[in-house]
């Protein structure tokens, strides 16, 4: 299994980011999958999860953190494998590395350990 993610870069504060992450492997499906964040000296932390709804071609229930809630979007694209996360409205605090996770079992919120990752995307907001 592998996670590409892109999307990252350098932006104002106030401004806007999308990053992607597109899932490929001969057998994989991802039930979950999501973003967490490392900053320079905190943990890392997660972000938000969108699970998989076989019924849907856009994606299931979402997750995130208080943080973010109001200004990133989940989204998925079933047919692509992909996961996308809008971020509105950037503070200086989103500064981070964000990766790209996936799993084999549906979130219900709380922790979540990931069983995939990908690569981690840099994010740098500005003042």
């Amino acid at each position: 299994v592998q996670l590409q993610a892109s999307g990252g870069g350098l932006v104002q504060a106030g401004g806007s980011l999308r990053l992607s992450c597109a899932a490929s492997g001969r057998t994989f499906t991802a039930y979950v999958m999501g973003w967490f964040r490392l900053a320079p000296g905190k943990e890392r932390e997660f972000v938000a999860a969108i699970n998989w709804n076989p019924g849907s071609t856009s994606g299931g229930s979402t997750y995130y953190t208080d943080s973010v809630k109001g200004r990133f979007t989940i989204s998925m694209d079933n047919a692509k494998n992909t996961v996308y996360l809008q971020m509105n409205s950037l503070k200086l605090e989103d500064t981070a590395v964000y990766y790209c996770a996936a799993d084999r079992t549906y979130y219900r919120g709380g922790s979540w350990f990931p069983n995939f990752w990908g690569q981690g995307t840099l994010v740098t907001v500005s003042s």
